[in-house]
């Protein structure tokens, strides 16, 4: 069964000291598991053995059925493909939490200049409402669309949103309350500064693992 939307992975609550671990924090972003989204079942799954896990080639051709040869091939178009659309490195964590900290404040007072602000002009919003929430039904791209999208929705003159600082999946995110009841968590990308790309998780399926710490290791 087709999933209605944009797909983005489930967010979960991690422990602030994840982002010091470079590695591991570029691992999970909300960012390079869209790009895994992009290879095959059998590349996703030879690059995730391989790099997360450190598995052997000739574990990894008996678990998907290849010649170790064919494996290290595989392996390797999976991680060209991956560095090709790698997210480019991001800014320090100073910079990061006051971007955040700039967005949270205009999406609480509803201000779309405060958006436009810290935006970066091409930044890219994902939304995913899993065909219950509402949510954009393709990326939405510039500062100015993205910052009508995020206030237009939240900002309504009979609800109280609050946002609250977290990290997701070993990044910078927000979780939306609205009336109190979370709404959705919104995991943001900072280069240069500015935020470049938003990944908005609305769909409650993928939002039951926010109110407990989930502990993550790699390799």
């Amino acid at each position: 069964m087709a999933y209605f939307g944009p797909w983005l992975p489930e967010p979960l609550l991690t422990a602030p000291d994840a982002a010091e671990d470079v590695e591991l924090a570029e691992s999970l972003s909300m960012a390079l598991m869209l790009v895994l989204e992009t290879l095959s079942p059998t590349e996703r799954a030879v690059f995730v053995l391989r790099e997360a896990f450190d598995v052997g080639y000739d574990e990894i051709a008996a678990a998907v059925g290849k010649s170790p040869a064919a494996v290290r091939q595989i392996a390797y178009r999976a991680r060209r493909h991956v560095d090709a659309r790698r997210p480019r490195e991001a800014v320090s964590s100073g910079e990061t939490r006051a971007a955040l900290e700039a967005f949270r404040r205009a999406l609480e007072a509803g201000d779309l200049q405060g958006p436009l602000d810290v935006l970066a002009p091409e930044v890219v919003l994902v939304s995913d409402g899993g065909g219950v929430k509402q949510a954009a039904p393709r990326p939405v791209v510039s500062a100015g669309k993205v910052a009508r999208f995020i206030v237009g929705g939240s900002g309504k003159a009979d609800v109280t949103l609050n946002a609250q600082p977290t990290m997701v999946n070993g990044g910078p995110a927000l979780i939306l309350r609205v009336d109190g009841e979370i709404d959705g968590v919104i995991a943001i990308r900072v280069e240069d500064a500015r935020i470049t790309g938003l990944y908005y998780v609305r769909n409650p399926q993928k939002l039951t693992r926010i109110g407990f710490e989930t502990p993550l290791t790699l390799r």
